[in-house]
């Protein structure tokens, strides 16, 4: 089972194996790509399991920056960004 992202009223959900991240959508400040293998910022919070082949996308907030780890980058992009 892979990440999930959905939009629960003004927040952005994450659920990950066990884990769940909530992200108010105000706080999203820029969302993307990271091409570098474990991320380009060193204290982002990561989510899911990094690999040599797996997508990493960013959400930079205004207080923290995550890391998806995902084999589906693209679906998992283009619905962030649908959500903001």
């Amino acid at each position: 089972m892979g990440i999930n992202v959905k939009k629960e009223n003004d927040t952005l959900i994450i659920t990950w194996q066990l884990s769940k991240t909530e992200i108010l959508l105000k706080d999203v400040e820029e969302v993307g790509f990271d091409e570098t293998y474990g991320g380009e910022e060193k204290n982002a919070i990561r989510i899911g399991t990094p690999y040599g082949t797996t997508d990493r996308i960013f959400i930079k907030t205004t207080s923290n920056t995550y890391i998806l780890f995902t084999t589906n980058g693209e679906t998992l992009m283009n619905r962030i960004k649908g959500y903001l």
